[in-house]
């Protein structure tokens, strides 16, 4: 409950809530689906997706001490994989913005 005080992010196949926590400890994910996507094998689908979303997200874009929280959305259900995880890896950008310019090499120019 406490992430949804922080920042909310939508896209098209959830919401990502974060908030930074007092300690400088692990990430931590919450995933939450309501009836509203439909039936208990629809949400249970959406939650297993977005859980492979966050396992398969490159670890770097998230940041110790922080909560997370995915809100799945229908369009989950129906939504290209690859599209759910380009939308994660930009609402982790927009969560955290400026904070991967600082882990970058100079010379890494593109």
């Amino acid at each position: 409950m406490a992430a949804a005080t922080g920042i909310k992010v939508p896209a098209a196949a959830f919401v990502l809530q974060t908030r930074k926590r007092a300690d400088n400890g692990p990430v931590r994910f919450g995933f939450t689906v309501s009836k509203k996507v439909g039936n208990a094998v629809q949400r249970n689908r959406v939650r297993r997706r977005l859980k492979e979303v966050v396992r398969l997200a490159d670890p770097i874009r998230m940041h110790s001490g922080h909560d997370y929280v995915l809100v799945g959305r229908q369009a989950a259900l129906k939504l290209p994989f690859d599209r759910i995880i380009n939308d994660f890896a930009g609402a982790l950008r927009r969560a955290h913005p400026g904070a991967l310019a600082a882990t970058r090499d100079p010379d890494d120019r593109q």
